[in-house]
């Protein structure tokens, strides 16, 4: 008894349809997932720095490097929190009370330190601040 059926070598099918299945409910899927909202873009004008005559009115400094450290009219200081700053502006502001607040800040400086002298400048009670920019050539 032989049961065994040669019935020879068969070409495999490939069946299309599941295949074909499967890829429509992954267009299907991304169809539904992807937003087609626009994405508005804000026309901004910057500012151009200009000469103006500086007034006279006298300034505290506070110069800020590219690696985040601080330096108030020349001398560096220690500002491990924006209170520490604070205090070390506030003391300064006490000698020269009509003094006003300019940053100079490095171009490589991060914005986040920039921001942490203006708390700073914020938390004691000074109310005008000046940046220091280059003109263009």
């Amino acid at each position: 008894m032989n049961f065994r059926h040669d019935t020879g070598h068969e070409e495999p099918e490939i069946n299309l349809i599941p295949l074909i299945d499967v890829l429509m409910v992954i267009l299907i899927f991304l169809a539904a997932s992807t937003s087609f909202t626009q994405q508005r873009q804000l026309d901004i004008a910057l500012p151009q720095a200009a000469a103006a005559t500086p007034d006279q009115t006298p300034v505290l400094t506070l110069a800020i490097s590219r690696d985040g450290l601080y330096a108030l009219d020349g001398d560096y200081v220690n500002a491990d929190t924006d209170q520490s700053l604070a205090d070390a502006l506030q003391q300064a502001a006490q000698a020269r009370p009509d003094a006003a607040l300019r940053i100079d800040a490095d171009a490589l400086a991060t914005h986040a330190s920039v921001v942490r002298a203006l708390e700073a400048a914020r938390l004691a009670h000074i109310t005008r601040v000046h940046f220091l920019t280059q003109t263009r050539p």
